[in-house]
């Protein structure tokens, strides 16, 4: 009977400190759903990387509390099975009680901690829908880079850099409502299609909140193309995120291809589909 209490005390010491250790994820969690372009992946370019940030606690932290968790429950053991319980009182018990708060409240506070401050989101964030242009492409200094990558479907109208700045805007604030688990938003920027999977994957974790940091963020034009009535605009997002809390920031690349209608002067534009890049 003392063998099995033995046990006892060690998982539940052992889980009660891994608690709140699971990890977070991105909008979409790192796959690729939704519209897929294989030819726009091949040949999209890469924005310049971003000057590099402080590094991050080592990955190891998130260790400490499942160790502390262990050896918390292997004194215990050794407690039990060497007699060391006989006579125990009621005060030693609340000392006991004690002690497994602090080292709870301890590990909980090292896992909160973090040196980069996560990008912060742009004000008066808005959706897609409030990028438009009705104008053809002026010239300047973004010609050359436009010309080199433009097709025959692409709308003459389309500007990238009030686009870019737009999309990088809307990308931090769909991570936010990702991690909130608002659906509402998140329906505002994507296609049932991408809704769905979207909002499957935050009822896999329970709806619960969680937090991911963008630590840096850049954005360039992959490809804009009509396909059918659609105008499609492909952005390749690449950076930094942290997606657990006391972790090391690990780079993401991905392609977002995001589209309108082309018959609609005023259509809305909606996330598609995001594609990993290989």
């Amino acid at each position: 009977m003392k063998k099995i209490f033995t046990l006892f005390l060690v998982t539940i010491f052992s889980l009660g400190l891994v608690v709140g250790e699971a990890s977070a994820k991105r909008m979409g969690g790192g796959k690729s759903f939704g519209k897929q372009r294989e030819s726009v992946s091949q040949s999209a370019p890469k924005a310049p990387a971003a000057a590099p940030t402080a590094p991050a606690p080592a990955g190891g932290n998130k260790w400490l509390g499942p160790l502390a968790g262990l050896a918390a429950g292997g004194l215990l053991a050794s407690l039990l099975m060497g007699g060391g319980f006989d006579g125990i009182k009621m005060m030693d018990i609340l000392m006991m009680l004690g002690i497994g708060a602090a080292i709870f409240f301890i590990f909980r506070a090292m896992r909160n901690r973090s040196p980069a401050q996560p990008m912060p989101a742009a004000a008066g964030n808005v959706p897609f829908s409030a990028y438009q242009s009705a104008s053809p492409l002026p010239g300047g200094a973004g010609s050359a880079s436009v010309a080199a990558m433009s097709t025959s479907t692409r709308p003459a109208w389309f500007e990238d850099e009030p686009f870019l700045r737009q999309a990088k805007a809307n990308f931090l604030r769909l991570q936010d409502a990702n991690d909130k688990g608002d659906v509402n938003d998140i329906r505002e920027f994507t296609t049932p299609e991408m809704f769905a999977e979207i909002g499957l994957q935050i009822q896999e974790r329970g709806g619960k909140p969680q937090h991911t940091e963008v630590v840096t963020l850049n954005a360039a034009m992959a490809d804009v193309a009509t396909e059918n009535d659609l105008v499609i605009a492909s952005v390749r997002f690449s950076g930094l995120i942290r997606e657990e809390a006391g972790a090391s920031a690990e780079s993401f690349d991905e392609i977002w291809h995001i589209q309108k209608s082309a018959s609609q002067a005023n259509a809305s534009w909606f996330v598609s589909g995001i594609q990993q890049v290989s």
